[in-house]
């Protein structure tokens, strides 16, 4: 007798284990699969997937802002009331702008499914066109986009070009496929509103090759563009607050902000200004009531933070401001056109602080704010926003201004020079305290992490 047939031929109840070895097997395979039964039902095809397919790409676009705004109302916990904008009604605002500016505008939506990259794209007067990038799936998108952060935004970086490949590569797949659609109706000017994991992309530095994208066109990144306020409103007569602080009690200290606010208030604006103790939140309501100003500039520390809203602030002297209290301030009414935050820094590819981000505008109740995806130097960001605020003087909408400070830099038109920086207006006396070593001003580190947030107009 084999040894198969000594064990077979044992008592009963032991061959009744080898009668149960299939159920068992069986069992164990139908849980297995059971749990996976919940990712099965999600790699379905959504909603948005289905429009795609059908070529019904305005619904499809209604879809995904309906989708972002709910988004943005979860993680605020607040409801905006804006109505979501068919595509009919986005062509023709874009339209309206475009005549009433002189500017082109065109809103680019962009999101990863597992499979590929989805680009929507609306031009002034236009039908919706859609875009797949296959060889852009989820995965590769996620390790490019990561990628390209962390070399831009390094500052021990920025000698080199390290980020250009990433940089390029992203350019490949979110821009070269509608470039010949923007050449050929001279689009100038770009509204990014897109997924996770892209909206804390600097998109002012991808780069084609020859030329940064800011080089061709001023660019805007907006939560949905229902959310967007699109009117339009001329501010190169409007008066700043300006408010900041240079000593904080358990943050390191900002030295730059006091030559920064003066070179803002009164040198290019009129307005008014507020340093360190007097930079409080009573002290920015009083002088809203009694100076309705329409824009605000913050140079403080602001974190947008992984979790609830309440986890992210804006520093002011006597306490910090969660995110989730923007609102009370007061903003709509009268209506701030601008919000600039100078010295922010964020969470770079969390999801949280992305929607913090990228739903600043809108949660603050204002038209447009300008923030830092990064905390650059003291010597990077007076030369940024002084060259801004030059420029914002003549510009004709607030992202071309931004536009052309990045520029600058960019060719070397700002620069130290000893103890001095020198942009378009003159020069600026640095004070001893402010480290002015020679610093690569041209570099994306110190140009790309300003990123204009809602209207560019």
């Amino acid at each position: 007798m084999n040894i198969f047939n000594a064990w077979f031929f044992r008592k009963p109840h032991r061959r009744q284990g080898f009668f149960l070895l299939p159920f068992l097997l069986s069992l164990l395979f139908f849980l297995t699969f059971s749990s996976l039964a919940p990712s099965v039902s999600q790699a379905k095809p959504s909603r948005v997937d289905t429009l795609l397919d059908r070529g019904e790409i305005s619904e499809a676009i209604a879809m995904v802002e309906t989708g972002w705004k709910k988004d943005y109302q979860n993680f605020y916990r607040h409801k905006y009331e804006q109505p979501i904008q068919q595509t009919e009604a986005i062509a023709q605002k874009l339209l309206d702008i475009a005549r009433e500016t002189g500017e082109n505008p065109a809103v680019i939506w962009a999101f990863s499914r597992p499979e590929d990259l989805v680009i929507l794209l609306i031009t002034p007067g236009n039908e919706p066109i859609s875009f797949t990038i296959a060889e852009a799936d989820s995965e590769e998108l996620d390790i490019m986009a990561t990628t390209f952060r962390r070399e831009v935004a390094n500052p021990r970086r920025v000698n080199g070009f390290a980020y250009r490949r990433a940089s390029q590569q992203l350019y490949q797949w979110l821009i070269a496929p509608i470039k010949p659609i923007l050449e050929s109706q001279q689009i100038d000017t770009l509204l990014f509103c897109v997924g996770e994991n892209l909206r804390s992309l600097p998109f002012a530095a991808l780069h084609d090759g020859e030329q940064f994208l800011i080089e061709k066109y001023s660019l805007a990144t907006i939560p949905a563009f229902s959310l967007t306020e699109t009117t339009y409103t001329d501010i190169r007569n409007a008066r700043v607050l300006a408010m900041g602080a240079s000593e904080f009690q358990e943050q390191i200290p900002l030295p730059g902000v006091e030559v920064e606010l003066s070179a803002i208030v009164p040198e290019l604006w009129p307005g008014s200004a507020f340093l360190n103790q007097n930079f409080t939140i009573a002290n920015l309501q009083a002088e809203r009531q009694q100076d309705p100003v329409q824009i605000i500039h913050l140079a403080t520390h602001a974190e947008f933070k992984s979790g609830a809203p309440d986890r992210s602030y804006i520093q002011f002297s006597d306490r910090q401001l969660s995110l989730d209290r923007l609102e009370e301030l007061g903003w709509k009414d009268p209506p701030v056109e601008l919000l600039v935050l100078s010295a922010c820094q964020t969470a770079l590819g969390d999801r949280d602080a992305e929607l913090g981000f990228a739903g600043l505008a809108v949660q603050a109740g204002v038209k447009t704010a300008i923030a830092s995806l990064w905390s650059v130097s003291d010597i990077g960001t007076l030369a940024l926003m002084s060259e801004f605020y030059q420029q914002l003087r003549t510009a004709p909408i607030k992202t071309e201004a931004l536009r052309q400070a990045q520029l600058a830099m960019i060719r070397g038109d700002i620069r130290l020079e000893g103890a001095t920086l020198v942009n378009s207006g003159g020069a600026i006396e640095l004070p001893s305290d402010l480290p002015f070593a020679r610093v690569n001003l041209a570099h994306p580190y110190y140009w790309s992490a300003f990123v204009a947030i809602g209207s560019p107009w």
